[in-house]
C-alpha cells in the first residue's frame, strides 16, 4: 500500500506554495507549521538541497474527532504535505495517506475519520492545476 498521495505540477515554487496552502483552505485545512528544509539543512549542516517544504496541514473538526475516539493520535497529527521542486518548473505535492498511518493503529472508530481525511487530501491534490491562468493569477 502506498502511504501517500501525490502529483506533479508545472510551476514555480512559490505559486506551487500558495496553490496548495489555497487548495488545503478549501478542503478545510488550515497550515499550522512550515519546515523549510532546504533553508534549514543549508543552515544546519552548509549542504546545498532542493527547495523542499514540508507543511503541517490540519482539519480542526476531524483533529477532533481523532483525538476523542484515541488520546495519543496527537503523534501522528498534523497531516504533512511535502512540496518539493524536482526542476525546471516541475514541482511535486504530497500527502501523508492517512489510511494507510492509522493501520499501524489498532483503533476501528479511526478508520472513517481517516477515510474522510483521505477523500479530502486527494480533493486538495487533484485539484492543483498547472499554469497559472488555473488559480485567476494572471
Amino acid at each position: 500500500m502506498k502511504y501517500y498521495i501525490t502529483k506533479k505540477i508545472d510551476a514555480t515554487f512559490e505559486q506551487a506554495i500558495d496553490r496548495v496552502k489555497e487548495s488545503l483552505g478549501i478542503e478545510g485545512f488550515g497550515v499550522l507549521s512550515e519546515i523549510n528544509l532546504h533553508d534549514k539543512f543549508k543552515e544546519k549542516l552548509n549542504v546545498d538541497f532542493r527547495k523542499y517544504t514540508i507543511l503541517g496541514a490540519c482539519n480542526p473538526a476531524y483533529a477532533y474527532k481523532a483525538v476523542q475516539s484515541e488520546d495519543k493520535i496527537g503523534t501522528m497529527l498534523p497531516c504533512n504535505v511535502v512540496v518539493q521542486d524536482l526542476g525546471k518548473n516541475v514541482i511535486e505535492v504530497t500527502a501523508v495517506d492517512p489510511v494507510a498511518s492509522m493501520m499501524a493503529i489498532d483503533n476501528p472508530k479511526l478508520a472513517p475519520i481517516a477515510e474522510e481525511v483521505k477523500r479530502k487530501l486527494t480533493r486538495a491534490i487533484e485539484s492543483l492545476h498547472n499554469g497559472v491562468e488555473s488559480f485567476g493569477l494572471v
